[in-house]
């Protein structure tokens, strides 16, 4: 039985960037397990897996991001108490994930849990959010940016809250998810409809419903955030694409219980 199971999901990734991520969980003193699920179209990456001792499965294509974590996430469900969804360009000082731990040990009303997130140079990353209206994607991502609209955005990502205290917010970044595996065991892996992006929305909401969701500001994982969807035509058409099976599934204009969540979390945080 391990404490504590993780997952990297790479595609084309940088041994370099790949290797601060791995030695930050390496680097964890309790019970772990690493696998890395290679999404790439060559296995160059297993002879570096070897290298290090880390478990490695190549899929032999891109299968997706939430379909490669479950491979993973499928093999430690009755075997460790707690799971790490990280990606290749996160790392994270010593001591970092064991307290962690020690929250979610002491607090069983939590289900997954979001430390503070920072880019290299120490800037805060807004990655708490409310679910979203199909206009917050919108206009976040399509129109020119107003005061109305950023008014509405900071109350989108939750910034009056200066994200410095204990928070139990309903949508949490996927660059670094740490899962209660009994709360995955109740609601279930990432759904694989969602080749990518709005997986971790999903998998959140649904963890919310039974359990505290919580952004832990206690604890610093530092994220390479490149916003690739923002760059490239391929991946804003794959962003699009799967954001409208998320609507499909949720609700579009009407999703009450979408409004209802925002609510309470807003009340409980004004």
């Amino acid at each position: 039985m391990y404490d504590i199971s993780g997952s990297i999901v790479t595609y084309n990734t940088n041994e370099d960037m790949l290797w601060q991520a791995i030695q930050s969980f390496l680097d964890i003193e309790l019970r772990t397990k690493l696998i890395i699920i290679d999404n790439s179209p060559d296995d160059k990456l297993k002879y570096f897996a070897q290298k290090h001792n880390i478990e490695y499965i190549f899929n032999e294509k891109n299968i997706g991001y939430g379909a490669a974590h479950n491979i993973a996430m499928r093999k430690f469900l009755n075997r460790s108490k707690y799971h790490i969804v990280f990606n290749p360009d996160t790392y994270w000082a010593k001591g970092t994930v064991e307290k962690i731990f020690s929250y979610l040990q002491a607090n069983n009303d939590v289900g997954h849990l979001m430390p503070k997130i920072l880019y290299p140079n120490g800037e805060l990353q807004y990655l708490c959010k409310l679910l979203p209206h199909p206009s917050d994607l919108i206009f976040r991502r399509f129109l020119p940016k107003t005061k109305s609209l950023s008014r509405k955005n900071e109350n989108f990502e939750l910034r009056f809250t200066e994200y410095n205290k204990i928070m139990n917010v309903p949508y949490l970044s996927g660059c670094f998810m740490f899962f209660r595996m009994n709360a995955l065991k109740k609601i279930g892996l990432f759904d694989e409809r969602f080749f990518m992006y709005p997986e971790d929305i999903d998998i959140t909401r649904r963890i919310h419903k039974y359990y505290k969701t919580i952004f832990y500001p206690e604890a610093v994982v530092y994220h390479n955030h490149a916003k690739e969807s923002y760059k490239s035509k391929k991946l804003l058409w794959i962003h699009i694409t799967n954001m409208i099976k998320y609507f499909n599934k949720w609700g579009w204009i009407i999703d009450k219980d979408r409004d209802k969540i925002n609510h309470n979390v807003l009340k409980n945080l004004k």
